[in-house]
């Protein structure tokens, strides 16, 4: 079988290593190389989570990941836990991030189309469960009729990657739509998915300046079936962070559960697949033991992840702080929310500092021309301004190298809120920038 070489797009350098039949290119950040180390002792996948005589092993490579938890009373930082878990959602944290970091093979279900191998090969920056620079694709077919998505070609994802070349997916030629979207940072979402519907429903209802309206993307939650306020993704297409993470398994990694058991065929080539997808599915399988399957074991990690952490403000960043007010950003990019009761403490009751509605907003030209479910073409979901000084490049595809070009680059409902930007002098957008990097 002819060789299918893989890179996982991370930067530094790069070390190449056998996947199954094929190789792939590990960047040298610390996050990757973590990985390495992890694979090493975990071997390939098996069905539905990691050999029970393995977790010991994972469990003693703990302290050498760049991650050890942070000591008791220190404030979090990027990539900790949530202050104040219990010592079981201290271990259900710990066993997440294994899971987060846990390299896929075809032999446990990669495959056989994906985009990349771990959860953390895309969320690695500033650390495991961050953002990166990588970027998916997206497309569709615009037609007098309306938007589709062209399921019977593979769409509306493409998954750059497959187990072997014969399976490799190509944008069809009759698609007149591609958009790329970044990946993005995974800090303080068991807070976001804490927040009632009600409450953010309630910030929909109220009237707002400028002709800004936002709208609700309702979906029907995969995990529990009722219809929740959809808050995760670009287009806020998932509701709970379990469907969250069934869905980033299913078409990123090719690797089916519960919830999600129908493997992506090749472009909608049902041959291929059959001839591909040797591994029955669902493939990740719930462990009796603990009543879980690896998509629960990414979503704890990431319900249980503390939010950004926060620097104090100077002077400057004081004064970009009332600003924010002024100029009419924080009619969508909404300060706080609180989250609601929750059987986790940490969770319970707590500030959401998230400068996010939630909502979907018609962005005009900044739209990235995909329709999901409720979200239209030009409709993209407020994108929560937390961490933001970590996150670069900005906007939904990385068009934007500065905050600067992140606002100028703001339509639709945006664009009132855009102009105001522009007429500030040098030193007042510099205060702007200097309290959105606070944040």
């Amino acid at each position: 079988m002819k060789t299918k070489e893989v890179c996982v797009r991370t930067a530094g350098e790069v070390a190449v290593r056998p996947v199954g039949n094929s190789t792939i290119c590990v960047g040298a950040l610390a996050a990757a190389l973590a990985v390495v180390t992890l694979a090493a002792v975990a071997g390939p996948r098996q069905g539905g989570g990691k050999r029970p005589a393995n977790r010991a092993a994972l469990h003693a490579l703990r302290p050498q990941q760049g991650a050890p938890l942070p000591p008791p009373g220190a404030p979090p930082q990027f990539g900790d836990p949530l202050p104040g878990l219990t010592a079981a959602e201290l271990e259900a944290f710990a066993d997440g991030r294994e899971e987060f970091m846990n390299v896929e093979s075809p032999e446990g279900g990669l495959g056989p189309i994906f985009n990349n191998t771990s959860c953390v090969a895309c969320h690695a920056t500033p650390a495991t469960g961050g953002s990166s620079t990588i970027v998916v694709t997206r497309f569709g077919r615009h037609m007098a009729s309306g938007f589709d998505a062209l399921p019977t070609l593979g769409g509306s994802l493409l998954q750059d990657f497959a187990i072997d070349p014969a399976a490799q997916e190509r944008v069809p030629a009759e698609a007149n739509v591609r958009a790329h979207r970044q990946s993005t940072p995974l800090f303080g979402l068991g807070l976001i998915e804490a927040i009632p519907d009600q409450d953010i429903v309630r910030n929909a209802l109220a009237r707002k300046p400028d002709g800004v309206r936002g709208r609700l993307h309702m979906v029907q939650d995969v995990t529990t079936e009722a219809m929740r306020v959809g808050r995760f993704g670009w287009k806020a297409q998932q509701a709970t962070l379990l469907a969250f993470s069934g869905d980033a398994y299913l078409n990123e990694m090719g690797v089916t559960s519960r919830f999600f058991p129908e493997e992506n065929a090749p472009n909608g080539n049902a041959a291929l697949l059959a001839r591909y997808d040797a591994t029955e599915d669902p493939e990740d399988t719930v462990d009796p033991a603990t009543g879980k399957s690896d998509i629960d074991h990414a979503a704890d990690f990431m319900r249980l992840l503390a939010p950004p952490p926060r620097v104090a403000l100077s002077a400057p960043a004081q004064a970009g702080a009332r600003r924010f007010t002024d100029l009419g950003c924080a009619v969508c990019h909404v300060p706080s929310f609180r989250s609601g009761p929750s059987a986790v403490a940490a969770l319970s009751g707590k500030p959401v500092m998230l400068y996010s509605d939630l909502l979907l907003h018609d962005m005009g030209a900044l739209g990235d021309g995909i329709v999901q479910g409720q979200a239209r073409e030009r409709d993209m979901k407020t994108a929560p301004l937390w961490g933001l000084a970590a996150s670069g490049p900005y906007l939904h595809d990385g068009r934007a190298a500065t905050v600067e070009e992140a606002v100028t680059a703001h339509d639709g409902e945006g664009a009132p809120a855009r102009e105001r930007f522009k007429k500030l002098t040098p030193a007042q957008r510099g205060e702007l920038v200097a309290f959105l990097k606070s944040l």
